[in-house]
């Protein structure tokens, strides 16, 4: 993962600015207050403890792929391409479709991912969304079958790292959620004739697709440890004073699926509770500002303004 030199001097800046803004969150009851009400400009680039940087999300910017988004949160940039590609389906799971996940870790993100310097971390990224999806509720992977045993949708999803400036596992999750919500299949008609042989016909109609639910679909919150407070949405200066991380994967109604530490810091019984209820609370808002960009943006419909350098 891409790194950032500092000197003792700036990480006890950062840290003590942590500290000092996380303890400002709680009045003297104990009780959490906003983050107008506890002041400003605590941590480094102005935020309190839970809030995210801008967020920029782009749906449909690659053409030849049947869903696709990229998402700017900070300076992390990542783009994802989904393919739907017809395949056979798993022996464990006949009447089920499936995901597969790829990762590349652009040598322009940073110079540490030349060579084959980005394939441990886009390994870990995959096997961290294998998780993630490995749960019946977040897709409806049923609506991917075509025929049990036989044929069925198997959804390519690849992972391009463009730039890395922390966060990178909400990043690639928000882009993931987005692009599976923009993801159109073609459907299909399975005709059989008297002697029982099966033919598959694919509809040419572009507006004749299935539209994949991603209401369950989880988003990562990634929590960084810094001194004894937590913080959301850490910049690569905030990961690089912090000792442990946690993973969260939290559905739109607060629900955790999918929990992991990272780092080599260590974390006790109440900071991962404490960290569990902000992930909770923090993605709850995270999906509800999602679906809304997203609902909007597909409203403008084709005449809407591509941005950026793939516009």
């Amino acid at each position: 993962m891409a790194s950032v030199a500092l000197s003792e001097a700036e990480k006890v800046y950062i840290v003590h600015g942590v500290q000092v803004a996380a303890a400002l969150l709680r009045n003297a009851a104990g009780t959490r207050v906003a983050g107008e009400e506890a002041g400003e400009d605590l941590r480094v680039d102005g935020r309190s403890c839970e809030d995210y940087r801008s967020v920029e999300v782009e749906t449909d910017v690659v053409s030849n792929t049947s869903g696709s988004a990229r998402v700017k949160l900070g300076h992390t940039d990542i783009l994802v391409g989904v393919k739907a590609e017809m395949g056979t389906p798993k022996l464990e799971k006949p009447s089920e479709g499936y995901l597969e996940f790829f990762v590349d870790c652009s040598a322009n993100a940073t110079p540490e991912f030349e060579g084959r310097g980005g394939d441990d971390l886009g390994t870990e990224i995959a096997n961290t969304l294998y998780r993630i999806f490995n749960n019946k509720s977040s897709v409806d992977l049923k609506s991917l079958c075509i025929s049990p045993r036989e044929h069925c949708w198997v959804l390519y999803v690849d992972v391009l790292l463009l730039e890395c400036g922390g966060n990178l596992f909400d990043a690639i999750s928000i882009a993931v959620k987005a692009a599976l919500f923009n993801t159109r299949i073609p459907r299909v008609r399975v005709l059989e004739d008297e002697e029982g042989s099966k033919d598959i016909e694919l509809s040419d109609d572009p507006y004749d697709c299935i539209r994949l639910s991603v209401e369950n679909v989880p988003c990562i919150v990634t929590l960084c440890k810094i001194g004894y407070r937590h913080v959301v949405d850490a910049t690569l200066q905030e990961e690089a004073c912090s000792l442990a991380s946690l993973l969260v994967s939290v559905t739109s109604k607060g629900v955790v699926t999918c929990m992991r530490k990272v780092g080599k810091g260590s974390l006790d019984p109440e900071s991962i509770f404490e960290m569990m209820e902000t992930s909770k609370r923090v993605g709850k808002v995270l999906h509800t500002s999602l679906q809304s960009i997203l609902h909007k943006e597909e409203s403008l419909g084709p005449k809407r303004q591509k941005v950026g350098f793939l516009g």
